[in-house]
Parts: structure tokens; sequence; C-alpha cells
């Protein structure tokens, strides 16, 4: 809530009526939901009760809520259409995750672009790519024409259960669904998971893209304190305790954008945490591909029950051809395929060819890394 005490008399009302309608714009008030009353309106806001009174009969003439005798002042008609801008507390354009996203994707390829975690192209095996997508064009063989299985290119899905089970994660091909991206998959997550209203918990720092995301799903965003060696685990079995989230998102490797790396004794104290809180947690690990010796995961310690694994390419390889991926357990694997099927119908067919391609092809990625060696893709807050 805005404070408004200190307006003068006329622009409080306005004030109050702004507020609602925001409150509406961000679905937190939904069509035939009850206004709180005028005496607590007027607490809440500090001000007359006469001021709520006003804003009330003015929003009423306006079709905006309708008044119920002996009930209260309700809200009346449909909702307008998902203003992301509006959801969440409204915060400097410098740190709007959807401002920056915006000023990135429009931006000059040299424009210094901190955050997004987007790596220099002589990283990237631009010529690998160029050499396999004219061999692909030629190979009758290659599926560049018809939709996909519902789970995606099978030969990449085994190929990414060894390349798991490698770091210690069992996952069935069964268990591995592609997607175009890793937004794509924490928003089936999200859909599968979370109710409007539900309470998430991200790092703080974190990547900025998980907040513009997790506006759409309509949930309650909390920060955590992001360490050298992982989120601060008092701070979290506090907020843990006191807001009940439903879900936490994170980076375990080269962490965005710290470049920190989750250590096992903190992996082992988060999942303790997640398991007495009813916590589950998605592991994003688009950076695993440039770690040579990276830490275990929490999907390797939590062997998939409340840990969903997820990863893409577009970092790594291309973010061109989009390709990522959902590991998780198999009695929720054909759900979250079903919302997949609801929403895409199929995955990138050509990105995932191109993507098998290049990892049966073993192109390394460039620059290696060691987990002491990290990449430090900025060091603000968006919050």
């Amino acid at each position: 809530m805005m404070n408004i005490s200190n307006l003068k008399d006329g622009t409080r009302v306005e004030a109050v009526m702004q507020t609602i309608r925001e409150q509406l714009a961000s679905r937190v008030l939904v069509p035939g939901e009850r206004l709180p009353s005028i005496r607590q309106m007027a607490e809440r806001l500090s001000v007359a009760k006469n001021t709520i009174v006003e804003a009330y009969d003015r929003l009423a003439a306006d079709g905006v809520i309708t008044a119920k005798r002996g009930s209260g002042f309700y809200v009346c008609g449909h909702l307008p259409p998902l203003s992301l801008a509006d959801v969440g507390a409204t915060k400097d354009r410098s740190i709007d995750p959807l401002w920056i996203i915006r000023q990135s994707l429009e931006g000059e390829s040299n424009m210094l672009k901190p955050g997004c975690g987007w790596l220099p192209p002589s990283w990237l095996p631009d010529e690998e790519i160029r050499r396999t997508l004219r061999r692909l064009s030629k190979d009758p063989q290659a599926g560049l024409l018809e939709y996909g299985h519902p789970y995606g290119h099978f030969a990449l899905r085994e190929l990414l259960s060894r390349r798991l089970g490698e770091r210690g994660v069992a996952a069935s091909a069964r268990q591995i669904i592609l997607t175009d991206s890793g937004t794509q998959a924490i928003d089936l997550i999200c859909r599968f998971l979370l109710e409007p209203g539900d309470t998430v918990l991200i790092d703080d720092p974190g990547y900025f893209n998980f907040q513009a995301l997790l506006r759409a799903h309509r949930v309650q965003l909390i920060a955590v304190p992001y360490t050298e060696q992982g989120p601060d685990v008092q701070a979290m079995a506090e907020l843990l305790a006191h807001h009940k989230p439903r879900l936490y998102i994170t980076n375990s490797v080269f962490h965005n954008p710290t470049g920190a790396v989750l250590s096992p004794i903190v992996a082992h104290r988060v999942l303790k945490l997640a398991e007495d809180h009813n916590l589950l947690i998605i592991e994003d690990d688009i950076y695993a591909e440039f770690a040579q010796n990276t830490s275990p995961l929490l999907a390797s310690f939590d062997g998939l029950n409340r840990v969903i694994h997820i990863g893409s390419f577009s970092k790594v390889l291309t973010a061109s051809a989009r390709c990522g991926y959902i590991a998780v357990r198999q009695d929720w694997a054909e759900q979250i395929v079903d919302l997949k099927l609801a929403t895409t119908l199929s995955s990138n067919g050509l990105g995932a060819e191109l993507v098998y391609s290049l990892l049966r092809q073993g192109v390394k990625q460039r620059p290696i890394l060691s987990t002491n060696q990290r990449p430090i893709f900025s060091n603000f807050s968006v919050f």
C-alpha cells in the first residue's frame, strides 16, 4: 500500500482510487472479491473514512466496483489484460527486470550487458555450428520438417541422461523433457506447481529474468542473501519459517550474477531445510558445460525428489537454436509433458538435432573453467 496520509484531501481520494486500480491490474484483487471495509481501508491507509467513502463511490460510478447492501463493496466485471509492468512493487527503471531485458535485446552487440550471462562470441563454437547446419541440411534422415515426440528428441534425451549420470544425477530418458529454453522449462514447472499468490524464494543478488518470469505467474517473491558458498542458510531458515514459500529457484554452478559455486555443506543444509519446510527447488544448471570439476549438484544429493533439475544450451552453444531440458521425478514427467503439449505442442526439433550433433562431436566450449575460476557476470542486485 502506498503512503497517502500526507497528501491533500482531494489528492488522497485519487490516490486511493489509483491504489485499487493497481491492485486490479496486478491481480491482487479479482472479480467478485470483497474490498476491505471503509473502516479497514481507512486504517490501512491512515486517512479519514470519508476519503474512502468518496473513492469507493467514484469507483462504483466508473463501474470498477459495486456496492451490495449490507455486505460491502465488491470488484465487478472482467479483469483488465495482465500488465507485467504493474505486477509487484514499483522499482526504479534501472533495476526493473523487464526494462533490463528489453535494453539487453535491443542494444548493440558491443554494449556491456551486466547480469545477462551472455558470453563472448569467441567462447562459442561458431564455425562448428555453421558446419553442422550445412551437414544437417543435406541429411535426409534429419527430422527437419515434422513435429517431434512429446518428450522431445529421443537420442538427445538419452545422451543427456548419460551426461547427468556422470555428474551423479540418476535420470532416465523418460524423466527428461526437452524444452525450447531454460526459461520455458521454468515456466512449465511454475504452471505445474504454483498458484497465484504462492510465495517463491529467489537469490539476492540473482538472475533478473527469474523475477520477470515469476511476475507472469502472479506469485509473491522473497529474497535470500547469496554468499560465496551459496544461500545464507540462517537467513533462509528464517524466511522459510516466516513466509512458507512453495519453491526456491537457484543456480548451483557458476551462479548468476556472482559466479559462486554451491558448497557441498551448504547444499546438504539447503536440502534439509527443504525437507523440513516442504520446499521444492528448481536447480538451473545452464553454465555447467563450462565447468571442468564442478561440485556435486543439488539433484545429485536429492535424487530428483524435491529438486527439479533444468539446463539449457542457449548460453553455452547458441542462443539462436533454442534448446533446454527438464530432469524430473518420473511421476511428474507425464503431467509436465501434458502442459508442454497444451502450450507449445512440440519443442524445437531443429535446435535439438543441432545440439545433439554438436555434443556427439565433442565440441568444447572455450574456455573450460574450474570451480575456483569464477566468471563474475555482474555484482548488482535487482532487489
